[in-house]
């Protein structure tokens, strides 16, 4: 039992899970055994559906209202979490915006929003969750880890984008986030690495890959030949979130195809 719900009886939070790669990573924590919290901040109808398609798969999962840039929603979120879970053992800090502009063009709120939700948003979550974690200790029966944070990044938090310049720096960011506190919680047993997703098909980038001149388009970029898809990111987010990654904190696995390989020097560029 234990081998097909690597995460049976550990209890999930996803941020921004109402949709897209946070939806896709909810499911999968679902069928992997875990209690879900289904985090959104508007879309209470689409994440109700979440809640209701782990349960349908025989799991379980309740959502949970909260605007992770907000330090008063978020603790109040995991006073939720706990009060009717008892504890949390993973947090997949998903949540994040897009305000995209030339730099030139760029307001001082499109760059705060973004930075406010990936960034911050993402500091508070996970300094909650490493709260609950060394508050409670590793659980044996559990995981061999006190807790898991997995910070959704990208592979912009190593490749420059010209045009999203509050989007590449909040995914810098959190690459040194994720690092530090990865250094400074390893000693008490709790694991903390990130995801960094290439061309994946949601709904922010559906442009890019709607028709099949976009698609062509992106591939271009991607040697593995295909556009990812969300089960892509929930798969790994489920690895390492269980004891078969316990040896691994403070790395980022890039599930991109091959974007970080720079495709245009393979003919010599």
């Amino acid at each position: 039992m234990k081998n097909n719900k690597p995460l049976i009886d550990q209890v999930a939070l996803v941020t921004g899970a109402s949709s897209g790669i946070g939806r896709a990573i909810a499911m999968a924590m679902g069928n992997a055994g875990a209690k879900v919290a289904v985090n959104y901040v508007s879309s209470e109808e689409a994440a109700y559906r979440v809640v209701h398609d782990i349960k349908l798969s025989g799991g379980k999962a309740m959502a949970v209202r909260a605007d992770v840039s907000r330090e008063d929603q978020v603790r109040a979120m995991y006073e939720e979490i706990v009060n009717e879970y008892e504890t949390i053992d993973i947090l997949v800090n998903n949540a994040g915006v897009q305000k995209d502009s030339n730099f030139t063009d760029m307001t001082l709120e499109q760059w705060q929003r973004v930075i406010d939700i990936n960034l911050t948003g993402a500091f508070l979550c996970a300094r909650e969750a490493a709260r609950e974690f060394i508050h409670r200790g590793v659980v044996p029966e559990r995981s061999k880890a006190a807790g898991k944070i997995i910070f959704i990044s990208s592979v912009h938090e190593v490749i420059p984008w010209a045009g999203h310049v509050n989007y590449a720096a909040s995914k810098g960011g959190i690459m040194l986030l994720m690092k530090s506190i990865a250094q400074e919680l390893a000693p008490q047993k709790i694991r903390v690495n990130s995801i960094g997703p290439g061309a994946i098909k949601t709904r922010i980038n559906r442009a890019a890959w709607e028709t099949p001149e976009a698609e062509a388009d992106l591939l271009r970029l991607i040697p593995y030949g295909r556009v990812g898809d969300p089960d892509d990111i929930g798969k790994v987010a489920v690895w390492l979130a269980s004891d078969e990654s316990d040896y691994i904190t403070g790395t980022t696995i890039f599930a991109d195809g091959g974007m970080l390989l720079y495709p245009g020097f393979a003919t010599g560029g």
